[in-house]
This record gives C-alpha cells, sequence and structure tokens, in this order.
C-alpha cells in the first residue's frame, strides 16, 4: 500500500532534525561515566545507568551510550542541572554501628549510613559495603573513580576483620579456609585466619580476605560449621580502625592520601572546604565518690592492708588490727641511743 500523494497547494512538513552524534578523536578528553563518577554525582556504573535513563546530556543533546568522551569544554548536565565545580579528592574513615544500611535509600525503611553523617559532609559514596548486622571501618569518599579503584579486588589490599564465632573451632576446621573455597559455584580465594582466644561457647577470629564478596566471611565461616555472632572491620588497607568511636567520622589529610593512595598534586586541584571531624558522644560516668575506711561497726574495710606486701594482715593481742611485723623487725634496724659526751655544734658561719 503506497501513501496518497499530498493535494496540490500544500507544503510538505519538514522532518525534526535529528540531534548530531556526538564524536571525539581517539584519545581526547575523558570518558562521560569517569567524569560524572569523578565529579561525584554516581560511581562509574551508576553514572552508566544514568546515561541509559536519558538523564545526562552534552551540549544540549541527551545522550543514550556511555561511549563517549567529553572535554572541560563541554557542558554535561544531569537532569538539567550542570555539573557542580571540581572538588578536590577527600577520605574519610567512618565507624559505622551495628543496624545501619550501607546504601543510599532503602527499599524496608531503615536508617542508612548516610542519614547519620554530621552537618556539613558533602556528597559521599562508601568504598564497599558493610551489612546491617557489622560494624567498623567504612571508607567514605565524594571520587567516584577513587571509589572503584579503591574496591577492585587487584588493588590486592588486605581487609582484616575481628569475628566472634559460636563454636570452638581449631586448625582442621580452620584449614579449608586458608586453602580457598567453592561455595554455589562462586571461588573464595584463600583466607589468613588465626585463632585469638576462647572465650567460653564462643571464640575470637583474625580473618583477613583481598576481594570482600558479597557476605564473604560469614557463608565461608558456616560452611565449615561455624556460626559468626559479631564481625568488626578493624582496617582496609593501610587505613586502621584505630580507637575511632561507633559514630565518630574522622578526614584524612591529603599527605596521607599522596602517600598511601599514589595521587598526584591535580587530584587536590580545587577549593578545598574545611575539614570535617566528629567524634561520638562522649559516655556519661557517674561521679566518684570516696570509699569510706571504716565500716559502721568501726572495722577497717581496706583489708588488703599489709596482705600482699608484708606477708598477710596482722592483729594485736587484742584483736585489733596492727601493723605488719616486717615493720620494724625485718627491714628495720635497731636504734642504739649515743654514749659519751655529745660533739659540740660547729657554728652556722663554718658551714
Amino acid at each position: 500500500m503506497t501513501k496518497p500523494p499530498a493535494p496540490r497547494g500544500a507544503t510538505a512538513k519538514p522532518r525534526a532534525a535529528s540531534p548530531k552524534p556526538l564524536t571525539r578523536p581517539a584519545g581526547a578528553g575523558e570518558r562521560i561515566a569517569k567524569v560524572l563518577a569523578r565529579a561525584g554525582v554516581a560511581s562509574r556504573r551508576s553514572a552508566e545507568a544514568l546515561i541509559a535513563e536519558g538523564r545526562v546530556a552534552v551540549n544540549g543533546s541527551v545522550i543514550d551510550s556511555p561511549a563517549l568522551n567529553v572535554t572541560p569544554r563541554d557542558k554535561v548536565t544531569v537532569d538539567g542541572r550542570p555539573l557542580a565545580a571540581k572538588e578536590p579528592v577527600r577520605v574519610w574513615l567512618y565507624h559505622k554501628p551495628l543496624g545501619l544500611v550501607t546504601s543510599e535509600r532503602d527499599e524496608k525503611g531503615r536508617q542508612t549510613v548516610f542519614d547519620t553523617l554530621p552537618e556539613g559532609m558533602p556528597r559521599v559514596m562508601s568504598v564497599g559495603r558493610l551489612d546491617l548486622n557489622s560494624e567498623g571501618l567504612l571508607l567514605l569518599t565524594n571520587d567516584g573513580e577513587l571509589k572503584r579503584r579503591l574496591e577492585l579486588p587487584s588493588t590486592g589490599w588486605l581487609r582484616k576483620y575481628r569475628v566472634r564465632v559460636n563454636g570452638r573451632p581449631d586448625d582442621a576446621q580452620l584449614a579449608p579456609l586458608k586453602q580457598g573455597l567453592v561455595l554455589d559455584g562462586e571461588r573464595f580465594q584463600p583466607m589468613m585466619v588465626t585463632l585469638d582466644r576462647q572465650q567460653g561457647a564462643n571464640a575470637w577470629l583474625s580473618v583477613g580476605i583481598r576481594e570482600g564478596k558479597n557476605r564473604e566471611i560469614r557463608r565461608a565461616l558456616d560452611a565449615v560449621g561455624l556460626t559468626v555472632n559479631r564481625l568488626i572491620r578493624t582496617s582496609y588497607g593501610p587505613f586502621q580502625l584505630g580507637d575511632l568511636e561507633p559514630g565518630a567520622v574522622e578526614e584524612l589529610r591529603p599527605r596521607v592520601l599522596k602517600d598511601q593512595l599514589g595521587l598526584s598534586e591535580a587530584a587536590f586541584e580545587g577549593e578545598r572546604p574545611d575539614a570535617v571531624t566528629t567524634k561520638a558522644p562522649a559516655k556519661t560516668r557517674a561521679p566518684r565518690t570516696a570509699a569510706p575506711r571504716e565500716s559502721d561497726d568501726g572495722k577497717p574495710l581496706l583489708k588488703s592492708w599489709g596482705m600482699k606486701s608484708h606477708g598477710g594482715g596482722r592483729k594485736g593481742p587484742d584483736g585489733e588490727a596492727a601493723k605488719p611485723r616486717s615493720w620494724g623487725t625485718k627491714t628495720a634496724k635497731p636504734v642504739t641511743p649515743p654514749t659519751g659526751p655529745r660533739p659540740p655544734r660547729r657554728p652556722s658561719g663554718d658551714r
């Protein structure tokens, strides 16, 4: 079936011009997803999802593929808003408490890590995750490209944990973890596992991993018959939890980032806001009161007097508390009164 011809005198409606595809010479600029990640909009993978949803435009043209390089001259917008000015790379140490979800939004309405961060914090992303029932060190950064880099297994950073398990593990039970496991077709790399101490029905382990797969430690220990009832991340590569209190945030200095991450000076260009470092609320303590030295019946309460260092408490003839025998009998020397006339006293001016 052919389309009927247009009536005489009618002008054909011009077609809307399709936006000209954006292309760049090879090697010019950076990938758009990388630029979005570095600007702190989202991680690279999330940035690619934003592009697929048609929410990113370059020079006024909506793009639908992340296979595009952009330069500083290009105007990039997300949801119609231009990218914020470039900020220097920043990293924080955060002591994640129990009961918080490591995600920006939770479909169940639970409180997230980002809901509890102090005022003045910029938009940050977590490096990796800690699940709801895990606690300890969590790295936060405003740079999506750095986040992706630190999460890659190829970084080779060791992540250490203190793990409390129910049971009495021995070397034979922990051996499969050190050799590597295959669970549900998924390969777990060998772990560094040592038994620290047995505490009743529970045991404390030190565990080190280099991959950080989803619930890796819990799944691996469960496979050898050990149930995890507490898990604390104590370090992530060179960064240590130390004595950072739960809920506290500490920003790392640029010099530390340069030394540990090998970042160039260009990574710290831009206006640097004041550092954001907070401490967890101090615990309130009951005021100390002086302990009474005597009870209501007049007997001394300090029973340790003479018991440890002087061979035990002593009593006098009538049963009253007395000084230890070593006072004046073992260490003290008897004083012999002088005999004969006293020597004359020297005048003060001869001294």
